[in-house]
């Protein structure tokens, strides 16, 4: 369970352990992340607001690695903001349970995604089982930081607030995507936002203003150029030729 409110963080323990279930607990996002890497739990409390690193970003690190992958994460919050829920799930948590809660409650979740990772576990195709490879931290920084990007298109995104949302700084950032990724951050950005352009054009009905509003571009004039940059066409000429070839294959 991971908790900055020392209080609460004893208050569930407790009670998990009265369950009969062994609890280990952090009081940031770091330290559940550090600790889940060390010796992986089978399921993860995880509270949302925290100094430093979040629940959110915490989740994204533990997402992108292969390490701590499958391990359900349960959010808790006190902002119950429909919002909120929606992002927690989008980024690979399996449940969000609101603050102040019932024990009951959070009792029965935690049973409930104990059992299905089980019955997942179980139905998996035995392989054996292959020697554990050493993680590169900056690798999943990266493949966290793709997986932001690519949930944000729409949102004017900086570098500096990347790295925030990482629990990493600008300049480790921007080396562990050149040498992961082999392009700056921003180079990634522009190319996953023409992707998701080309995306809405094929199967939207969507304006190309609009499309320019769902991939952050500030017009549609800024994202046509982009697009003809990238593609050596424009928006409406992708989008035809598209669509021609759907008619006469």
């Amino acid at each position: 369970m991971v908790d900055d409110e020392r209080e609460e963080l004893r208050f569930l323990t407790d009670l998990l352990r009265r369950q009969l279930y062994h609890v280990r607990s952090a009081g940031d996002g770091m330290a559940g992340y550090q600790a889940a890497l060390a010796s992986p739990p089978d399921l993860i409390l995880l509270d949302v607001c925290m100094p430093g690193l979040d629940g959110f970003a915490a989740c994204r690190l533990l997402k992108a690695n292969p390490a701590t992958r499958s391990i359900p994460v349960i959010f808790l919050s006190a902002l119950d903001e429909p919002d909120e829920r929606v992002a927690g799930l989008a980024m690979g948590g399996v449940d969000f349970v609101a603050k102040p809660y019932h024990p009951a409650e959070v009792f029965a979740r935690v049973r409930i995604h104990l059992e299905l990772a089980g019955l997942r576990k179980a139905a998996a195709t035995p392989v054996p089982a292959p020697l554990p490879a050493a993680h590169d931290p900056d690798e999943v920084v990266a493949a966290a930081a793709m997986r932001l990007i690519d949930d944000n298109l729409g949102a004017a995104l900086t570098l500096a607030g990347i790295a925030r949302s990482l629990g990493t700084h600008e300049k480790r950032l921007s080396q562990a995507f050149r040498r992961h990724i082999g392009t700056t951050v921003f180079g990634y950005l522009g190319e996953a936002r023409i992707r998701r352009g080309q995306q809405l054009l094929s199967d939207t009905d969507m304006s190309v203003q609009q499309i320019a509003e769902q991939t952050g571009f500030r017009s549609a004039a800024n994202f046509a150029t982009a697009f003809r940059e990238q593609l050596a066409a424009t928006p409406t000429a992708y989008r035809q030729a598209i669509r021609q070839q759907a008619v006469h294959p």
